[in-house]
């Protein structure tokens, strides 16, 4: 007992409608990802902070770590920049100023300054 009736097909308005909602749904995947991806950088570089700190230096925790020092520098310099007060703004305890957030914006003044920025990479949609 099996009904034959067949089924419409969706009109080209539903079509359009359908693949619109899934761009959107995908573009909102994204932000949200990059957003995320904002805060881990922003989290690991006061990591970073804090480990210069705690081991006594930029080299000392590069050595530390197993990381370049131009990365401890890089994660230093986020924190100095705006970076860290942008993408923690809705998190006012973590854009206090710490101890290790201010040893690092000392310690990133003697740097040269042809360091690479950490920029976040563009997305394809």
């Amino acid at each position: 007992m099996t009904s034959q009736t067949p089924e419409k097909s969706p009109s080209r308005k539903q079509k359009l409608q359908e693949k619109q909602r899934r761009q959107l749904a995908v573009v909102d995947t994204i932000d949200k990802a990059e957003a995320k991806l904002r805060k881990a950088k922003v989290e690991l570089a006061e990591a970073v902070a804090e480990a210069v700190d705690v081991f006594g230096g930029e080299q000392n925790a590069s050595d530390e770590l197993g990381l370049p020092l131009e990365t401890i520098r890089g994660h230093l310099d986020l924190i100095e920049g705006d970076g860290a007060a942008e993408e923690t703004a809705d998190s006012p305890e973590a854009a206090a100023v710490t101890p290790a957030k201010a040893k690092a914006a000392s310690k990133a003044e003697a740097k040269p300054e042809s360091e690479p920025e950490l920029e976040p990479e563009p997305a394809l949609v």
